[in-house]
Formats: C-alpha cells, structure tokens, sequence
C-alpha cells in the first residue's frame, strides 16, 4: 500500500514526504517539476506528470497500490492570480476536479488537502477560528475555498473522505538542512530576511511600522514546516482510522511580528539585518494567528516548534544552500 504526494517535490510537500517515508510509510510522488526539485524528494519514487492527467494517477494509483492521497500540487501566488486567473482555475480548480475522479476510478477515497488561512480573507477577530466567515479576497484564496467545496460535495455524491489543512505562514527548513525553501521562488518574510542577511538580496521592506500591535510592525502566525508535515501525516492517519471529513487549522496560536522576526534573526546569527520602513501596503491585515485549538482535539496535533527554530533552522538551509537545490552540498 502507498501514499500518493501530489506537488510532492515543492517546499511543504518535500518535508511532508520525507516524514511520510521515516514513519515507513511507502510514498510516490507526482509534480510537474515547475515548481518542484528533484533533490528535494528523498527515499520515494519520483513521476513527473500532471494532476489533470486521468490515465496517469489513475496508472500511479493502480501500479503502487495507492490508498490516500496528499494534495499539494497548486499554484500559490496571490499577485499572479489577480493577473492570470484562468491559470489558478484550471489548475488548482480544475485540476483537484480531474485528480479526484481519477483518485475514484481506482478506488482511492481519502485525501488530505493542502489549504490555506487565506479562505478567511481579513479575520474580524484572533486567533481565528474554523468558524470564522470564508470571505477570499484574492483568486488563489477563492480556488483553495473553492477546493474545499469540491471536496466536500465529492464527499455527499461518492463517499470521498477529506480534510483539508487551512495552514498559515509556513517557514524553516529539516534540522539536518537536507531539504528548505527555495527563496527564488519565494516573497515570504523569512527567506527574504535570510536573504538580506547574507547579501543576496535588498535591503527587508517593513511595510508599515504604524499598527496597533507592540511594535508597530504586523503580525503573522508562523509555523516550522516539519510541524505541517507532521499535521499532514496526523491527518492521513484521522482518514485511515476511519475519521470524518473536517477542515481545520494548521498554526502556532501565537503571532509573530515582522521586528520580531528580525530581531530574532539578528540574535540568532550574530549578523544585522538590512531593513526599512516601506509604506503600508493596501488590505494588509494588522494580525493573523490561528486558533489551533480543533486540529488538538481531532488529530492528536500539536506543534513543537517557535520562532527560534524556525529562524535557526532556515539560517542554516539558506547558508548551506545560497542558491536554492543548485547549490547542494
């Protein structure tokens, strides 16, 4: 029996495999390589191919014996999606639709869902609940919401099983630095703050330091991607032990500010941190941190790393690895 990773060559899905394989668990893995890195899939089979592709998961799922499916494979970019919106239906829309009859046809019912905060566009209130309103304010985060739709309508119509992960800032690398965040393709705050540090990179723009928090800076909710890997597998384990369908948040409970960040960088590296005050940018939300409170109690999930892993564990990918999966040692 095995585990089909989908977009299991990217960032969350590499560690999300690699945790998979150390449990002895057999994987495969599908990805298109657009996105993905060869040297990032360790110990599983690697099949370069397309969700929307029927014949081919439908030949994975047969051939491997496939009985539950991490999603991974989708594209993520806020800002390209309000320029190229048919790209993120048909991709990460139409595409889900395709993997899940394919999944079917071979008679896989179960399947983990990479999701993301997002669906809650700007939260009126934190930490945020799974009961807050679904209100996307981008297309990416309308094809995740979208997805979770899909998901639980395949659900009533063909017993499909799912839970999908509304996960917030995902950061850091594997402690032994094997596997990290390619920050060439990358805006988020830690691996440009990593890269400024090492001078490969501006100077960190802190858009804003007027808000209503401490500092002034916003906050966000980052969590150690081997935590969300571990989330993925508690996930797989609720389906297989017979569990329901849920949607659930995957974060900290604790926010951390962009100064913090910064600081924490600084104080851990022994190096400055290049950075200024940028202007605030439009529908930035002041804070975002989630409450982790319902992934405790279905999934048995918790996470076990802070800020301080993070940043150490991303410092030494990035040193080790200056230029993403080209520069392995």
């Amino acid at each position: 029996m095995s585990i089909l990773v989908t977009g299991g060559a990217g960032y969350i899905g590499s560690h999300t495999v690699r945790r998979l394989t150390a449990l002895g668990h057999e994987v495969v893995v599908l990805d298109s390589m657009e996105y993905g890195h060869r040297d990032a899939v360790i110990e599983a089979e690697l099949v370069e191919g397309n969700i929307a592709d029927l014949d081919l998961v439908v030949e994975l799922c047969t051939r491997r014996d496939v009985t539950q499916v991490v999603h991974f494979a989708a594209y993520k970019s806020v800002g390209e999606s309000m320029e190229q919106p048919s790209r993120y239906w048909l991709n990460n829309v139409t595409g889900t639709v395709k993997l899940v009859e394919a999944m079917l046809t071979a008679g896989v019912k179960d399947i983990v869902f990479s999701s993301s905060c997002s669906v809650y566009g700007t939260p009126a209130v934190v930490p945020v609940t799974e009961d807050a309103p679904i209100q996307p304010e981008s297309v990416y985060a309308e094809s995740k919401a979208t997805t979770e739709r899909i998901l639980h309508w395949y659900g009533v119509s063909h017993g499909l099983r799912s839970v999908s992960l509304r996960y917030f800032n995902a950061a850091g690398a594997s402690a032994d630095s094997r596997i990290g965040e390619d920050w060439a393709q990358s805006l988020n705050l830690i691996p440009l703050v990593m890269k400024a540090t090492l001078g490969k990179g501006p100077a960190v723009k802190v858009f804003g330091m007027d808000y209503s928090t401490p500092d002034g800076t916003c906050i966000r909710d980052y969590i150690h991607v081997d935590d969300l890997a571990d989330a993925h597998v508690k996930a797989l384990d609720h389906l297989g032990a017979g569990g329901s369908s849920t949607a659930l948040n995957v974060g900290t409970g604790r926010g951390s500010s962009v100064m913090e960040v910064i600081n924490a960088t600084e104080r851990l590296t022994g190096r400055s941190v290049p950075w200024q005050v940028a202007p605030r940018r439009a529908g930035d939300p002041v804070a975002v941190y989630a409450d982790p409170t319902r992934a405790r109690e279905e999934l048995g999930w918790y996470p076990e790393h802070g800020l301080d892993d993070i940043v150490a564990s991303a410092w030494q990918w990035h040193c080790t690895h200056l230029d993403g999966y080209d520069d392995s040692p």
